[in-house]
């Protein structure tokens, strides 16, 4: 069952204070970053959590279940909890804080890029055939 949008927005205003939280739309759920890390998902309109150390002390005991079939599991994190405004936020960047950065994207090829390699190409081609 797809995420309804007005939840991530809900979470991700509840969240406001833990600094540039954000969500983004993929395959009708929602991932959930802080200062451009993924920390958390919406999936089925429930708040799952990256596992962290800090994330667990902060939880006590926390439900673990997976977001989707085959994926690791992560703290879910009850709908009642969702008020607390001040409790999602620290939750959000003590998480993030033990995350590793993202990987910058790879650059893609301009067209310059490409016209240049093709003239490559098929100059090395022409020097074998020779």
């Amino acid at each position: 069952m797809a995420s309804k949008q007005s939840t991530a927005d809900y979470i991700v205003d509840q969240m406001a204070s833990a600094g540039t939280v954000t969500s983004k739309k993929m395959f009708g759920e929602y991932a959930v970053y802080l200062d451009g890390k993924i920390f958390a998902l919406v999936a089925d309109d429930l708040l799952y959590v990256k596992p962290t150390e800090a994330g667990r002390k902060l939880l006590g005991s926390p439900t673990e279940a997976p977001p989707y079939p085959g994926a690791k599991n992560h703290f879910l994190i009850p709908g009642d909890r969702w008020d607390d405004a001040e409790f999602l936020s620290e939750l959000a960047q003590v998480t993030a804080r033990e995350l590793p950065a993202p990987k910058p994207p790879k650059a893609t090829a301009t067209s310059a890029d490409k016209a240049t390699a093709k003239k490559t190409v098929k100059s090395a081609a022409a020097k074998s055939a020779r």
